[in-house]
């Protein structure tokens, strides 16, 4: 969590939150999306988080690939925005926030997978037909790749 949010928390407590987060859908040249098993819930996301004070959110997409899997992805392209109860999360430690997920896609990236923080414990490349059990802001997101890839 960035250092913004955590002196945020130290003033609100574990009120709700607007967070604005970004992540990436990274598909390999088999057509399979790259999730990370998430450390707090041992569920399954694509890499992304907040947005830090004064950064882009191309920078910070770039900035937490890298950070969460060691890849350096190239040619990103806007895939949506989601935002509301989708987005909605209760952190293990009760703290509550919504976030402004932007997210976007990438089929061009140079280096292999490895797990590079403390955010995940584990890194695959799932196939969109069998995906493992979702973080809950996960789950929207993950669904509209799939028709997007089947379409």
């Amino acid at each position: 969590m960035s250092d913004y949010i955590l002196e945020i928390r130290k003033k609100i407590g574990s009120m709700p939150l607007v967070v604005s987060v970004a992540g990436c859908l990274i598909i390999d040249d088999q057509n399979r999306v790259l999730l990370q098993r998430r450390t707090d819930n041992q569920q399954w996301s694509h890499p992304g988080g907040a947005v830090e004070l004064g950064e882009t959110v191309e920078g910070t997409v770039k900035r937490e690939v890298y950070e969460e899997t060691g890849l350096k992805v190239q040619d990103l392209k806007f895939f949506n925005i989601y935002s509301g109860e989708s987005q909605h999360y209760t952190y293990p430690n009760g703290d509550e926030v919504y976030f402004v997920n932007v997210i976007y896609f990438c089929n061009n990236y140079k280096g292999v997978p490895f797990v590079n923080d403390q955010e995940s414990t584990e890194l695959k490349f799932c196939e969109i037909e069998s995906l493992p059990e979702l973080a809950p802001t996960s789950k929207e997101i993950i669904a509209d790749l799939k028709v997007y890839l089947n379409s």
